[in-house]
């Protein structure tokens, strides 16, 4: 097979206003056994999910540890099989249309742990050339393509080629991780806290590089992250997940500066300033996420939340649309016919939250 027909990108099916992904329903449920009559329960660690990510964006995705965040990825890329839901890339039925190799053609992914995603034993040649050779280049072509890719995220190949992971430092192991991800010319690329482990300056290189990356070569990211500024600065849109739910999501800077689901709003006030000014007094938030093998009934997130009131344990809220572009909040409060004494009410309402 010719180097053009296994790294050139796969062309685009349905034009701009179709998303490169689709998520539709999406659910993963793991069961667990635990305590002395082992008696089995089941983590709901992503529950009805659905997001679409546009061709050329940067879709970020944010939450607490345990959300369901990276579980959301490694469904998307096929390393662990869904429950329920549907993927579709680029109008393709994952799993119909597009098979599970043709999905790791056209989509890949860089995880937090730098030295544990590399295989000791191969060199960095070998780690970046592997993909290609698998998908029917040959040696020296992969070879060629493994040294393009590393002078792209800044390796010289004479210097790095013939290395092994333990010999490079943890910002030289992720452009590793990220040239090899790019061997195979994907269209989208879910970057799991990929800068998180990397210290702020090493850090602040690798996301101009992968913005750079992603102009160059026309890439779509969904990043994921627990750090907001990181986020904001590299995300076009955001979706804020808690206990496996997503429960708002919209352009950037239209969350930071309107966001309506006290959850969100917490996250944004947690956010660490330099600014003495703006010091954080008080939590936020209060107390920890439920057990998500037992979730509570209604809003999950109503055992945290200030503005709680007994329709919000009843009945799970909905996404609804909050009037500016692309913004969904699943609230009571942001929905008029919830019958929640706040619903239809200004968002600055809600400021009372920390006073």
């Amino acid at each position: 097979m010719s180097e053009a027909e296994v790294l050139s990108p796969v062309a685009d099916r349905g034009g701009t206003q179709q998303p490169l992904l689709a998520v539709r329903g999406l659910s993963k449920h793991f069961t667990v056994r635990g305590g002395l009559i082992g008696r089995a329960g089941v983590v709901r660690a992503v529950d009805d999910v659905s997001f679409t990510v546009d061709k050329g964006e940067v879709l970020g995705i944010v939450g607490e540890s345990g959300c369901g965040k990276s579980t959301t990825a490694r469904l998307v890329i096929g390393l662990i099989a869904a429950d329920a839901g549907e993927i579709v890339l680029d109008g393709e039925l994952v799993g119909g249309a597009v098979s599970l190799r043709e999905l790791r053609r056209r989509v890949q992914m860089v995880f937090q742990d730098s030295y544990a995603s590399l295989n000791p034993r191969l060199t960095i040649e070998d780690t970046v050339a592997f993909g290609p050779k698998v998908h029917g280049l040959a040696p020296a072509e992969a070879r060629a393509r493994a040294h393009d890719l590393l002078r792209k995220v800044g390796l010289e190949p004479g210097l790095f080629a013939d290395r092994y992971p333990h010999e490079l430092s943890g910002g030289q192991r992720q452009r590793v991780n990220i040239a090899r991800a790019l061997a195979l010319s994907p269209r989208l690329v879910l970057l799991d806290e990929a800068v998180s482990a990397l210290d702020k300056s090493v850090e602040a290189q690798v996301l101009n590089l992968l913005l750079d990356l992603k102009d160059e070569l026309a890439l779509t990211y969904v990043f994921i992250s627990h750090d907001l500024n990181v986020v904001r600065f590299i995300s076009d849109r955001v979706i804020v997940m808690y206990l496996g739910e997503v429960v708002e999501s919209g352009p950037v800077e239209t969350l930071w500066a309107d966001a309506r689901h006290p959850y969100t709003r917490a996250l944004l006030a947690a956010m660490p300033s330099l600014d003495p000014a703006r010091r954080t007094e008080q939590a936020p938030i209060s107390g920890d996420p439920p057990n998500p093998i037992d979730p509570p009934s209604g809003c999950r997130f109503h055992t945290r939340c200030p503005f709680a009131e007994a329709v919000c344990s009843a009945r799970s809220p909905a996404l609804i649309a909050t009037g500016n572009d692309r913004h969904t909040a699943a609230c009571h409060m942001v929905d008029p016919a919830s019958g929640h004494s706040r619903a239809g009410s200004s968002p600055t309402a809600m400021e009372t939250m920390h006073a």
